[in-house]
């Protein structure tokens, strides 16, 4: 099984930008693991960060045909992006949403998700943690019967 996953803006900062909020890991943290998550899982995982919306967009729409799932954390444009959540629809791939810090106790904007209306499932508040629940998630309703 071969899983995507994507990285919003600011994301690559982590371990710098707002420590109280998103902790004090880094992003070569979340990339190490992700790698010991693939490794243990026997799975292949793709890591993909960019600031830029059409970015994410071309690479959602690259995605199609070539992965079985795809984690995302938009970041910032969870609350602002339609193009990404129509790309997620688009390529109908199983997605599920990442939010390392629990956006449902922030600010009133940050309860809006359009990303996460094309997702199978939202995991928020679980630090870094939470990509290697989405991995599992995906791998255990969405992977490829080996026998």
């Amino acid at each position: 099984m071969k899983i995507l996953v994507i990285n919003g803006p600011n994301l690559n900062m982590l371990g710098i930008r707002e420590p109280g909020i998103y902790g004090k890991n880094t992003f070569a943290d979340l990339l190490r693991l992700l790698e010991e998550t693939a490794l243990a899982e026997g799975l292949e995982v793709e890591q993909y960060q960019s600031n830029h919306e059409g970015d994410l967009v071309d690479k959602i729409q690259w995605a199609y045909g070539k992965v079985d799932g795809i984690v995302i954390n938009p970041a910032a444009y969870t609350h602002t992006s339609v193009a990404i959540l129509d790309a997620l629809k688009a390529v109908s791939i199983p997605a599920v949403e990442v939010h390392i810090s629990d956006v449902d106790s922030r600010e009133p904007f940050r309860q809006i998700s359009y990303a996460g209306m094309a997702c199978v499932k939202t995991i928020k508040g679980q630090g870094l943690d939470g990509y290697r629940q989405a991995i599992l998630y995906l791998k255990e309703h969405y992977g490829k019967d080996t026998v």
